[in-house]
Parts: C-alpha cells; sequence; structure tokens
C-alpha cells in the first residue's frame, strides 16, 4: 500500500459519517449528515457521497435515488470555516488529476477544485440513474452544485436559494449552471445582488419542480421517487441521458469551463492583492453579510 493510500485508510476509519445511506422500496436515500454545520460541504463529506452515489449505481435494485440534508438546512455549501475543514489533508481522486497538496501558487486550489468540486459534479450529473433533490432551509452555494445535478427539485415552502460569493471576488460557484438553471437576467441578479431566493420563485422560474410545506417534504419525495421507480431502468437511463446531450448541445459544458477558468483567474487574484483565496470573506464574515442582507430585505 501506498503512503498515501495509508494515509487514506487510516482517515476513513476515523471519519464520522458525513453522509448516511438507506435503500428503501428502490430508492436511495442519500442525506447530507452535518447538520451542525448546516450540511457545510468538507472534502470528506463530498468523497463519502460520491461512494453512496457509485454504491447506489451499482446496485440493481436502487432505480432513484433521492438526496437530501438533515436538519435545518440542505446545505450551507462548500466548508470555508468550520474545524473539520479539510482542505490539506489526502482525498481519494476520483479523476486523474494529481494531488494538490505539495502544490503552490494557482496550481494548488486549481487541480483541488477541478476534481474535488467541477469533476465530482459532472461524474454525478451523468450518474444514469435519476436524483431528486429534496431541499429545506437553506441551499447556498455549493448547496446550488448539488441540487442542480439532479433531475428535480422539490423543495419546502420555506427554502431558499442563494450564490452570493462574488462577495469573495469571485464570479458565482465551480459548478457554474446558473444562467441555465434561471434565466439570463435573473442569473445576474442572484450572483450581483446574492441575495436569497425564495423557493416559490424559484418555483416560477422552473428551477424548482415542486413546493411543498416543510412537514410533508419527504412524504411528497417520496411518492415521486416511488412512481419514477416503476418505470424501466434503462428507459430512466437513457432518458437522463437526452436531456444531458440536449444541455450540452446548447453550450453548457463548454460555458462552465469558460467560467471555471475565470473562478480561478479570481482566485489567483485574490491571493495577489489580499493573500487570501476569498479575498478575507471567511465563514463567520459570509454568515454575517449574508444575515445583515436578509435582515434588510
Amino acid at each position: 500500500m501506498s503512503a498515501e493510500n495509508q494515509v487514506l485508510a487510516e482517515t476513513s476509519e476515523r471519519d464520522p459519517d458525513y453522509v448516511t445511506y438507506d435503500v428503501r422500496d428502490g430508492v436511495a436515500w442519500v442525506m447530507l449528515n452535518r447538520p451542525q454545520y448546516s450540511n457545510a460541504q468538507n472534502y470528506r463529506l463530498l468523497g463519502q457521497l460520491d461512494a453512496a452515489f457509485k454504491r447506489a449505481a451499482e446496485d440493481d435494485a436502487v432505480k432513484v435515488i433521492v438526496l437530501g440534508g438533515e436538519g435545518k438546512h440542505f446545505s450551507a455549501g462548500h466548508d470555508i470555516g468550520t474545524p473539520e475543514k479539510d482542505g490539506h489533508m489526502a482525498r481519494e481522486r476520483t479523476s486523474l488529476w494529481w494531488d494538490h497538496r505539495d502544490k503552490t501558487g494557482a496550481e494548488r486550489q486549481y487541480v483541488l477544485e477541478q476534481d474535488g468540486y467541477l469533476g465530482l459534479c459532472r461524474r454525478w450529473q451523468e450518474l444514469p440513474k435519476p436524483m431528486i433533490a429534496m431541499v429545506q432551509g437553506g441551499c447556498i452555494a455549493g448547496g446550488l452544485m448539488l441540487a442542480w445535478v439532479c433531475d428535480l427539485i422539490v423543495a419546502s415552502e420555506d427554502a431558499f436559494f442563494q450564490d452570493p460569493v462574488v462577495r469573495m471576488g469571485v464570479p458565482g460557484v465551480e459548478y457554474f449552471a446558473h444562467a441555465f438553471e434561471l434565466p439570463p437576467r435573473v442569473a445576474r441578479e442572484l450572483l450581483l445582488l446574492g441575495e436569497r431566493m425564495p423557493a416559490a420563485r424559484a418555483y416560477q422560474f422552473g428551477m424548482v419542480n415542486r413546493l411543498v410545506p416543510r412537514e410533508n417534504l419527504r412524504e411528497e419525495v417520496a411518492k415521486i421517487a416511488a412512481e419514477i421507480a416503476s418505470r424501466d431502468r434503462f428507459g430512466l437511463a437513457l432518458t437522463r441521458q437526452a436531456i444531458n446531450f440536449v444541455e450540452d448541445l446548447r453550450g453548457k459544458r463548454q460555458a462552465m469551463d469558460g467560467v471555471f477558468h475565470m473562478h480561478h483567474l479570481a482566485h489567483a487574484h485574490n491571493q495577489l492583492t489580499t493573500g487570501n483565496l476569498v479575498a478575507g470573506m471567511g465563514a463567520k464574515e459570509m454568515a454575517k453579510a449574508n444575515k445583515d442582507q436578509a435582515a434588510g430585505q
């Protein structure tokens, strides 16, 4: 066993269950499980999420995947400041990019996010089984990425969607689907103002498929999943593949590649001018700015 794999194996044995997995009646329920941090996504969580999706893909008994989050919020996005932030740790890479840890300058973050953010989301979007995002509370920044790789988004009436990272000097999250999920002018508003978009408004633009009271959210998702699970497995896979094909014909993949490079130009600029990837906007600063803005709306 290589030194890196040894580290990964030892770390894996000690890691909490950042993601839980349960199969019921042909539906895999994959739940983000860091409610104390609003399901912020450290890299170990993303690794466990990938393992859960792979498990569901390989299980012939699973027809549909539901992705949800335990606690008050679906996901507060990427981990930018919890005690379990782990960008310095060894991680299992799903693409052929090299290890980021001993790299410097723009290369370090670029290769990390190429695999750990953009690469994983593209991998999940290509998973050949239908996916339903079950969203309650906040779906913020990196949380949008997880919801957007799913085929359907079912949200509680109190849910909201937000990408406030322009405050960090970067043009939105790495999986840049904003102008495909929303009309371009509304996508501009989401990014430039960074305000919370209520689920009801997202529903009006077609980004959300169903709105339900929070107390009925899981029950409604279960009904939808059961209906989809009654379809032929191969037909479902081809349908998902067909929609992905059309989106790519519309330029989704090329657009995302271009904006990903802009994203990392912004990171490099921030490092040069502020000494920080996100222009000094850490978790506490972002949380305060979001609360202040929400209070003023």
